[in-house]
């Protein structure tokens, strides 16, 4: 089973959408099986990250803003903004898809865990994560 979820972030930083996802497989009745999320862009990512305390979200987003500065004079691929390059980087540097074990209609995260997009951009007016549900 194949879904596409449409998330229209509105600023940089991590955007959880576990509850989407949750949402398609339960709809979709499958018992067990894998759950295997494909951003369809180059400037922007997937992550499992811990949801509880926004603070540790926070601080990655500052340190990869660190690593990865914006408006250094070895880009040149700036035709977009200064956080055109900068988010091609960093969307190399993390992922793009993710793969989750579900079983009894339920993602086999942990406690604290979440599934994000991580926006790089600072304006977009969407994204699409297509969802693959296999058994």
């Amino acid at each position: 089973m194949i879904k596409t979820i449409q998330l229209s972030p509105t600023r940089q930083g991590l955007h959880e959408f576990t509850s989407q996802i949750a949402r398609i497989l339960k709809e979709s009745q499958l018992q067990e099986g894998l759950c295997t999320l494909f951003v369809k862009h180059t400037s922007c990512s997937l992550t499992i990250q811990e949801n509880a305390d926004p603070s540790a979200r926070h601080d990655l987003e500052n340190w990869l803003n660190r690593l990865v500065s914006e408006n250094d004079p070895l880009y040149t691929h700036i035709f977009e903004g200064a956080d055109d390059m900068p988010s091609h980087i960093k969307a190399a540097l993390t992922a793009t898809s993710l793969s989750i074990p579900f079983i009894n209609c339920q993602l086999c995260l942990g406690t604290w865990q979440g599934v994000f997009l991580w926006e790089h951009r600072h304006h977009v007016s969407s994204r699409s994560i297509i969802v693959h549900l296999g058994d």
